[in-house]
């Protein structure tokens, strides 16, 4: 063993975590808010409007869009407030729109910039699970550490 520095677990400064209210998000939001406090690490959560789950007839409601991301900020500060409660001390809030793996890896890692990604392991349903989930997507195109809660 060349060195101790080298058995000691990695610390990180700046945690994302992908939210939303399925149950592997969930398990991802636990585990980020328990890793940030531990790390004292700044913790950020993302919640991405996707497209594909917005029919034709939303999509051209002007106020669908601004509807549906008062709601999401409004469940975002949710989430803020018990990572305030659970004791980390900064907590930031991002809403994004499109494809939430593509979105998260070319976007919001880019303006953010944290060291560490968790998200839930939940895959689509259908054909798109041919295609890949949004989690193997993240796990190999991210610039950054992923970690896929389950």
């Amino acid at each position: 063993m060349s060195s101790t520095r080298e058995l000691n677990p990695r610390r990180f400064s700046q945690i994302l975590v992908g939210v939303d209210d399925s149950p592997d998000a969930q398990l991802a939001f636990r585990f980020a808010m328990n890793r940030a406090k531990q790390d004292e690490a700044e913790l950020d959560l993302v919640t991405v409007i996707e497209e594909n789950d917005i029919n034709i007839y939303q999509a051209l409601d002007k106020n669908f869009i601004t509807q549906k991301r008062a709601e999401l900020e409004k469940h975002l500060q949710d989430y803020r407030k018990i990572a305030l409660e659970f004791g980390i001390k900064k907590v930031q809030t991002y809403i994004a729109e499109g494809e939430a793996g593509e979105t998260i890896v070319k976007n919001v890692i880019p303006r953010v910039n944290p060291d560490l990604l968790v998200i839930g392991s939940s895959s689509k349903t259908g054909m798109a699970k041919y295609f890949g989930s949004q989690a193997s997507y993240m796990a190999k195109h991210a610039p950054i550490s992923v970690l896929v809660v389950r």
